[in-house]
């Protein structure tokens, strides 16, 4: 138990890593841009590279890479990590600089994957939901804690500093997992054309297009959370910081919240969940005028979004018996490319003229959109992969 306990806690500080260096640029962008001479709408490639990036690439390398056992292949995956960050901190240009976060996104969905599958497989049946929050909790906490350090210390300090933060943090993770990860092999060599059976899994299929056709409508609105606190809630920088913050800590309450869920009782509160975060999403720019209600109504939006992502996670690793070294990944790739078609939507609404109003609610449509699709799903899909 120990030991398990122990690899769950490595795997949390390198999600925490991963996490930050995934999220810390949109702190980060003015900086870049007065220092790379490059225009702020230039940087923001920085973000949409990384999205499609682990979305397109991260499966071809988990592809290329299925018959590795998993430690070597982590530690590998570890320590392309580092090398990204110290790219990214001695980069000369903007050029050199998104390149790193190419390298950085290519290991991200295979990383995620490896380290939920492992935890997955060493922890008993009925804390697995749990121990897949766990490794997600470090991308949450870093949400939390990691984005907005990250984003003081570039504003006060450098951003090149931040960037050698994240590679020591990576250093230490993969010292970990050197030490702690046991170093087990396939009893069974995976084969790619059985883990490919994944697409053809209506139990999966489904979540997968939750997630697409309905989770992306959270990025399509927390992409403007910030100017939608300057705009309605009327903060400044430390409104919008206090704001941030506790969307990060709705994040790591939500997500730590849902890990406890039953596996057989999964379904049912994903429909729960979504039903919440359209509702949040919903009122969110009609209760931002009042100081009190727009931190509440932040915390309640980090909760929301945060405590329906292991869920689906869960459900992907558990319905995916045909493809457990393949199906981790395949569910990181699809969050970012939701992330992507989310983040790419909210900036089609805006440059139409959208207001921040009718681009939440559209969002709040799309997640309604995704918990019709989960009551299908409780209806149609295989009750005994749960129990």
């Amino acid at each position: 138990m120990t030991s398990r306990k122990v690899v769950l806690i490595v795997f949390m500080i390198s999600t925490f890593a991963i996490g930050m260096t995934e999220y810390v640029v949109t702190g980060l962008l003015t900086q870049f841009a007065n220092d790379l001479n490059v225009e702020v709408a230039t940087t923001g490639l920085l973000l949409s590279v990384y999205a499609i990036s682990v979305a397109v690439f991260g499966p071809i390398l988990r592809i290329a890479t299925i018959r590795i056992s998993p430690r070597p292949l982590l530690i590998a995956l570890m320590a392309l990590f580092v090398v990204s960050n110290i790219i990214a901190a001695t980069a000369p240009n903007f050029t050199v600089l998104l390149l790193s976060r190419l390298f950085s996104a290519i290991m991200h969905a295979p990383f995620f994957g490896l380290s939920m599958s492992v935890a997955f497989t060493i922890t008993e049946p009925h804390k697995r939901p749990g121990a897949i929050a766990a490794v997600q909790g470090g991308l949450t906490i870093a949400i939390m804690l990691g984005v907005p350090l990250g984003s003081y210390i570039g504003g006060i300090l450098d951003w090149r500093l931040v960037f050698w933060f994240i590679a020591g943090l990576g250093l230490l993770a993969l010292i970990g997992i050197i030490i702690s990860v046991p170093n087990e092999k396939y009893a069974v060599i995976p084969k790619l054309r059985d883990e490919l059976q994944i697409f053809k899994n209506k139990n999966v299929m489904l979540v997968l297009a939750i997630i697409v056709f309905g989770f992306s409508g959270v990025f399509t609105a927390y992409t403007f959370l910030e100017p939608m606190l300057r705009d309605y809630a009327g903060f400044g920088v430390g409104g919008v910081t206090v704001g941030l913050f506790l969307f990060g800590v709705g994040a790591v309450a939500g997500n730590f919240t849902s890990g406890r869920i039953r596996p057989a009782l999964l379904t049912q509160r994903l429909i729960l969940a979504l039903a919440c975060l359209a509702a949040v999403l919903a009122l969110f720019t009609f209760l931002l005028h009042s100081t009190l209600l727009a931190l509440v109504m932040c915390f309640l939006f980090g909760a929301g979004t945060f405590g329906t992502t292991p869920i689906l996670n869960a459900k992907i690793i558990l319905a995916a018996t045909e493809a457990p070294s393949l199906s981790g990944t395949i569910a990181a790739s699809v969050f970012n490319l939701a992330n992507c078609i989310g983040a790419l939507l909210g900036s089609l609404l805006l440059d139409q003229g959208s207001s921040f109003t009718l681009i939440t609610l559209i969002a709040a449509a799309m997640i309604l959109f995704g918990l019709l699709l989960a009551a299908i799903t409780n209806k149609v899909e295989d009750k005994t992969l749960f129990s």
